[in-house]
């Protein structure tokens, strides 16, 4: 089969496609509250944001899945393959729609990339702190375990005296 259902949210669609999870383009538009005319009015203004990699029609054997899976048919009057989305895809076309609803989508998706870039900048400090902690702490630790290791090593075997001894 050309696509499986992966996941649904009440009223949102997930499908995997040629090895991507994707959402169709209606609904998409639905998440960002326009027309899927719209929607895809928009992509083809800023074709150049979208690459295979984000966006790409279906093929009539992808879209005949589909539809025996009930799941074209009651989004609308299907004359033309959908475009589908990929995560990317789903995230650049929040960045070129004006609804109240993209834009809100936009900011959010930036304030995360923020986020992130701040987690990785504090996971790198504290690399480098503990990498001076390493530096400074090596020889105290090394001197430590080998004072260590001396005491758990086996005693060396006793000497034999040398010399005159009384009671021999």
């Amino acid at each position: 089969m050309a696509s499986s259902l992966v996941s649904r949210d009440p009223g949102l669609f997930i499908f995997t496609v040629r090895g991507h999870k994707i959402i169709l383009d209606a609904d998409l538009a639905a998440l960002y509250d326009v027309s899927t005319k719209a929607l895809n009015q928009a992509v083809k203004r800023n074709a150049e944001r979208f690459p295979p990699a984000f966006m790409f029609q279906l093929t009539a054997d992808e879209l005949e899945a589909m539809r025996s899976q009930n799941v074209t048919a009651s989004k609308r009057n299907v004359r033309f393959a959908p475009y589908v989305f990929t995560e990317h895809g789903a995230l650049m076309a929040a960045t070129i729609l004006n609804s109240p609803t993209a834009i809100r989508m936009s900011v959010e998706i930036i304030n995360a990339f923020v986020r992130l870039r701040q987690m990785a900048l504090s996971v790198e400090e504290l690399a480098r702190k503990v990498h001076s902690l390493e530096r400074k702490y090596d020889g105290q630790f090394k001197t430590l375990f080998d004072a260590i290791r001396q005491l758990l090593a086996p005693p060396d075997p006793p000497r034999k005296r040398i010399g005159f001894h009384s009671g021999d």
